[in-house]
């Protein structure tokens, strides 16, 4: 075992040993993501570097502190990237954080989500042990459904200490369209369009302008453009426009009011819960309300989704409740992974 490695795990055992909390923590961009934590930080960064890179085989494998911005260098440099768009929220998170917050990024609505990408993972669980899980090829199912687990799990289960990413080569082309509609009027297009053979990789809108990007060969990007119509955004003033999207600059996100992440079917019509952004085609909506949790989650639930209190004052959890058998398997894996709940302990954490 490498010697970072092998201090990771004799800090765990210890912590394990001694029931002591310990909050993981890489780059720090997503702290405020979850549950209130508290423990003692386990910086992960130490343990960094990218350990298999084949552009041929089109998959990476990096230790869990490398810095994303490494990782995004080394795939731009043979046309490829992540094509989830795992947002950094103005920062530089490590490739662990990226797959223990399972977030994605606006090409997600064609690309699939973070969780899609992952095709195998090592963690350290807190009896210290070194657990694999899937491999570096889709065909290698073994394991497979536990690492797309770990994505997403905000890090309760251990200690993501590798991954296995697909990466994709990048688009020929983009062009990105812009429309003036109102939030209902956006919602009915997205989900025509969705239906039709167009190379779209991405949608948005918000104040009053819906954006859709186009992505592919020159020729599809083409005649998409004259299918659609509408006006086209200058290259370098999209590219700002999806990645402010995308990491969450926009003014909507640095407001001081309560800002509702809703997860919805992307066919609900928009009075379900209403909006003030629209990405992934409708499926995933952001609100602005001061309005009591228990009534916005239920309207979310009506509309065949969930709704999640981003940022804001909270006097309650900030994720949907899980449903009793959900929360029953959660409480399984917990028990299994970290019988003592010593990682990113948390409010959630206490009702596993």
């Amino acid at each position: 075992m490498e010697p970072v490695l092998a201090q990771l795990r004799d800090r765990i055992v210890a912590a394990h040993a001694a029931k002591t909390p310990l909050r993981l923590r890489g780059g720090g961009t997503k702290d405020f993501y979850g549950e209130q934590l508290n423990g003692e930080i386990l910086d992960t960064r130490a343990h960094a570097g990218i350990v298999d890179y084949e552009p041929s085989e089109l998959v990476i494998t990096a230790r869990c502190g490398t810095a994303l911005s490494q990782i995004d260098a080394t795939l731009a440099r043979h046309g490829q990237f992540l094509a989830f768009e795992p947002p950094a929220f103005g920062g530089d998170p490590t490739i662990g954080g990226v797959v223990a917050a399972g977030l994605s990024g606006p090409r997600r609505m064609s690309a699939g989500a973070a969780r899609d990408f992952v095709l195998g993972a090592s963690l350290l669980n807190a009896r210290g042990e070194l657990l694999h899980f899937g491999g570096q090829v889709m065909k290698n199912v073994a394991g497979f459904d536990v690492s797309r687990v770990l994505c997403g799990s905000l890090g309760i289960l251990g200690l993501i200490t590798q991954v296995s990413l697909k990466v994709l080569p990048r688009p020929r082309v983009q062009a990105t369209l812009r429309f003036e509609f109102d939030g209902a009027g956006a919602l009915e297009r997205f989900n025509t369009w969705r239906a039709q053979p167009l190379p779209i990789s991405a949608t948005a809108w918000h104040a009053g302008i819906a954006s859709v990007r186009l992505a592919g060969s020159p020729s599809a990007v083409r005649a998409a453009r004259d299918t659609l119509g509408g006006e086209t955004l200058d290259e370098a003033r999209a590219d700002d426009w999806w990645s402010s999207l995308r990491d969450q600059r926009l003014p909507l996100f640095r407001e001081n009011a309560r800002l509702w992440r809703l997860s919805l079917a992307a066919t609900a019509p928009l009075d379900a819960a209403g909006a003030d952004l629209i990405e992934w085609s409708g499926a995933l909506r952001w609100l602005r309300s001061d309005g009591p949790a228990a009534e916005i989650r239920a309207l979310a639930e009506r509309a065949g989704g969930t709704a999640a209190l981003w940022h804001g004052e909270r006097n309650g959890p900030m994720f949907h409740p899980l449903t009793a058998s959900n929360l029953a398997l959660h409480r399984r894996l917990k028990n299994e992974f970290d019988p003592h709940a010593i990682f990113n302990r948390g409010r959630l954490i206490s009702e596993l």
